[in-house]
């Protein structure tokens, strides 16, 4: 199975297992940074949510090189654009939206073991 399909097919499973609930009229809108496990101590840490006025590409370059992993945006028909990391990434990413202004604390949700 080649890279881009096992990636779609990872996605595809976490979607299943952490629902997104639909938002109703007035509600927050939450990011969610959400773990999933791959195979052995393979780990995928994805979040979604951002407002589309960000640019994706440019705030996984900054998670690319602020933490020292690979990652990817992957466009999904339902959720829009995820960003996908490698490895176990939630408290660094928490750190670096906050810091760094995108989203306040309030309006993160962490999902996963």
């Amino acid at each position: 199975m080649s890279g881009a399909v096992y990636r779609k097919a990872c996605f595809n499973a976490a979607k299943k297992l952490f629902p997104i609930p639909s938002l109703g009229a007035g509600a927050k809108e939450y990011v969610h940074i959400r773990i999933q496990q791959r195979n052995g101590r393979k780990s995928l840490t994805t979040v979604q949510g951002l407002k589309k006025e960000f640019s994706y590409n440019k705030i996984l370059k900054d998670l690319k090189k602020e933490f020292c992993c690979n990652g990817n945006v992957v466009q999904d028909p339902e959720l829009g654009q995820v960003i996908q990391l490698q490895g176990d990434q939630r408290k660094n990413v928490l750190t670096f939206l906050v810091q760094a202004g995108i989203v306040k604390k309030e309006n993160i949700n962490i999902h996963g073991f």
